[in-house]
């Protein structure tokens, strides 16, 4: 299963950067025995500055067709990494072969684009800055990977 991480917004060359970049070659190196894999990210920016709804027409278009989608929400579901790890697992197994994970601009994902994801996810009740949810959904899909194959990276 294909993993996109379609995001609003242009991340240069950062730390950040460098962090995802990392998880994302690990999770391509875990996930091939898995049937997972390999991630890449599709930037969306919003030009023209027209808000959310222009944000969610272009974050549509990055969408793979057919892919299962789910977003990167505060209202989202909290999961801890063994749940996630199983529902990555559950959604390979779903025979979908593109996963979309959708992370939204500064004012969040367009209610329209928000009711068409299959799942959502939370960090937490804190609002984390765009860049720093990238890293972190690249850590856990590296770490689910790690869960789901018995390696030990995640240790509980």
């Amino acid at each position: 299963m294909r993993v996109q991480l379609c995001t609003v917004g242009r991340l240069r060359a950062s730390p950040e950067r460098d962090l995802i970049r990392d998880y994302l070659d690990r999770f391509a190196k875990q996930g091939r025995a898995l049937a997972l894999g390999p991630a890449s990210e599709i930037e969306v920016e919003d030009k023209k500055n027209l808000g959310m709804e222009a944000e969610a027409q272009l974050l549509s278009r990055a969408i793979p067709p057919g892919a299962l989608i789910c977003t990167l929400d505060e209202r989202g579901q909290v999961m801890s990494s063994p749940e996630f790890a199983a529902q990555l697992g559950r959604w390979r197994d779903s025979g979908r072969q593109d996963l979309a994970f959708v992370i939204g601009g500064a004012d969040g994902i367009h209610p329209d684009l928000r009711a068409k994801a299959d799942f959502s996810i939370s960090f937490g009740r804190m609002v984390w800055p765009h860049m720093l949810v990238r890293v972190m959904l690249a850590e856990q899909l590296y770490r689910a990977a790690t869960i789901l194959a018995g390696g030990p990276y995640h240790r509980l």
